[in-house]
């Protein structure tokens, strides 16, 4: 059977009122209208004393722990850890305790689930990406063992489309190696002074072919003439410059424009990557960075490429203590923009 704080309270009232009628009666000189005052009081006053305190800091401290643990439930996690502190009451600090710790307890779960998820995508998205060039090879090989071998055409046009599918394989291995020892910080970065319009121009050299077969001009602005040194890890930050500028080259429009620029500020270099292409749509700009995540999946294998450029252009970024952005516009092009530490 439960009691209600009300039926305690007239208990114990009761209780406390009999001892201490029954302490005067053993006192000479006392009379029974005395007796009657002195028990009527003392029951009043403790009836209202016990209910308080089982009422409101017993039952109603109780009843927001409950409540707590409903928002738990519905992972309402709005609470604020410096209004701990201010709190006398013991079991509010325990309700408030009991409440950062599950919060603190549910988002790391939440975390472990997030993570899971992502394990499954990447194995998912590897599996897809290596079988491709693999079935591709063993295809071209096999018909060639099967009888093709004697037509030199055949032979010689197959043999190079499965040394092209190896080679991607072979980019997606070495890719995925540079970012896993990027992520598990593995690679350790050796920063020296770099030279951004010199690694700039060195891009457009190396890109050159590949940029007049599309039509697509390459051109650098600074904002100064003369260097532009940056606190960098040389060998890195040619790669993110690489991927930044082939990857403008490759989604843009043919015969368009890719534009570097270079903006020195009091303590950095601002490093811009532009071009006019097509844009990419808004609801795809939050996951760019991810692997394998590709816009247009089509086209972007008809281009090349991996799919984990810019993923790893995040991660070398990161070790610069640096953070690459980017804006986008439907039939305006995409920008990508990062800053590096200046020197002189």
């Amino acid at each position: 059977m439960s009691l209600s704080p009300r039926i305690i309270a007239f208990l114990l009232a009761c209780l406390i009122s009999f001892l201490t009628v029954s302490f005067l009666a053993f006192i000479d000189g006392v009379t029974e209208t005395m007796l009657f005052v002195t028990g009527l009081s003392s029951f009043v006053v403790s009836l209202f004393l016990v209910m308080y305190t089982i009422e409101v800091l017993v039952y109603r401290e109780v009843d927001k722990m409950y409540k707590t643990i409903n928002k738990l439930k519905m992972k309402d996690f709005t609470i604020s850890r410096k209004s701990l502190v201010k709190n006398n009451n013991p079991f509010k600090k325990l309700n408030d305790e009991i409440f950062v710790y599950v919060a603190k307890k549910q988002k790391e779960i939440d975390e472990l689930k997030r993570l899971e998820q992502f394990r499954r995508e990447f194995l998912a998205d590897v599996s897809h990406e290596l079988k491709t060039p693999i079935f591709a090879a063993q295809g071209f090989i096999h018909t060639l063992i099967d009888g093709a071998m004697d037509d030199e055409r055949v032979r010689d046009k197959f043999l190079a489309k499965a040394a092209k599918s190896l080679d991607g394989l072979d980019a997606l291995v070495k890719d995925l190696l540079v970012l896993s020892q990027l992520e598990t910080g593995e690679v350790k970065m050796s920063f020296e002074k770099v030279d951004m319009t010199e690694v700039t121009e060195e891009i457009f050299d190396q890109l050159e072919k590949i940029a007049q077969a599309r039509g697509t001009s390459l051109k650098m602005r600074v904002s100064r003439p003369g260097p532009m040194r940056v606190k960098a890890d040389s060998s890195r930050i040619t790669q993110v410059m690489t991927n930044l500028i082939e990857n403008a080259v490759k989604y843009g429009n043919d015969k368009g424009k890719v534009v570097v620029s270079l903006e020195e500020e009091k303590k950095h270099v601002v490093i811009s990557v532009r071009d006019d292409g097509p844009g990419i749509p808004p609801e795809h700009l939050s996951r760019i960075f991810e692997r394998f995540y590709r816009v247009e999946k089509s086209r972007s294998k008809d281009r090349g490429g991996t799919g984990l450029g810019l993923a790893i252009v995040k991660h070398i970024l990161g070790a610069h203590k640096s953070k690459v952005t980017v804006m986008s516009k439907l039939d305006k092009g995409t920008t990508f923009q990062f800053k590096l530490d200046r020197v002189d």
